[in-house]
């Protein structure tokens, strides 16, 4: 009877090599690897948040008490761009809005004087309202109108006359009912205007110490860049000192909603 012979046994790895596959050995990356995946996680990281800071939300710090007691000077702010139709960088058009503003809305806006510097005020009168104040008091569409958020602590406060020309200026064209020969327009007491078509008229909250829509007039609905979302920070910087830091810190106004 024929004997075959066993069959080989397959080669085996080499001395002091292993077979388990969980410990195979693999080359570490190249420097050239290893700087080419970070550059495209920062760059899919800056294309997030470009897209956001451009359409979406964008930070945003008071920095003067023209809207005290709504928002303080040291309040930091989540600004929604979304709302009335974030601006396209380059081609200065704006995407469709999801409702127009709205009286009594807070907004965020270019500046009608000085390119580049955006402002906070409070929404008063849209295209065709009539708008007057007497005493501090606003008139709008010959009905007082009731504003639990206005600050009035000189009521009769009357404004330097310099002021006083510049709003007569330009409020006199917009004039009704009045003589626009005699008209004399003061910081609690002018008016009746009306808002001319694609326009806002805008005043801050503190009354008393704003610069807004009674000194420079009406401002173009195109300008508007979107309403405060929340207050994600607050600092009081004028009763901040060195030792202790947080006391400063106004953490009852965190992540609360300005209206």
């Amino acid at each position: 009877m024929a004997v075959t012979p066993p069959p080989a046994a397959p080669a085996g790895p080499p001395d002091g090599a292993s077979t388990n596959p969980a410990l195979k050995l693999t080359a570490p990356p190249s420097t050239a690897s290893y700087l080419a995946e970070w550059g495209r996680s920062i760059g899919v990281a800056l294309v997030i948040w470009f897209l956001v800071r451009t359409f979406l939300m964008e930070a945003f710090r008071i920095p003067s008490g023209s809207m005290e007691n709504t928002l303080l000077i040291g309040d930091f702010l989540f600004v929604n761009k979304a709302v009335f139709g974030a601006e396209i960088p380059l081609i200065h058009k704006s995407l469709p809005a999801f409702r127009e503003p709205r009286r009594g809305d807070v907004l965020v806006f270019d500046s009608v004087e000085q390119p580049g510097l955006k402002v906070v005020k409070r929404l008063i009168g849209v295209a065709g309202d009539t708008l007057a104040m007497e005493h501090g008091q606003l008139i709008r569409n010959g009905q007082p109108v009731a504003e639990p958020w206005a600050q009035r602590a000189e009521p009769n406060k009357s404004e330097d006359p310099v002021y006083r020309s510049k709003m007569r200026q330009w409020q006199v064209s917009h004039l009704v009912g009045k003589d626009p020969a005699t008209y004399q327009p003061d910081l609690h007491d002018w008016g009746p205007i009306v808002v001319p078509p694609d326009s806002l008229f805008m005043m801050g909250d503190n009354r008393d110490n704003s610069y807004d829509g009674r000194y420079w007039g009406f401002l173009p609905r195109e300008n508007v860049r979107g309403t405060p979302l929340i207050i994600y920070f607050s600092f009081d910087q004028q009763s901040w000192k060195p030792l202790p830091f947080f006391t400063a810190i106004r953490w009852n106004r965190f992540f609360t909603h300005p209206h």
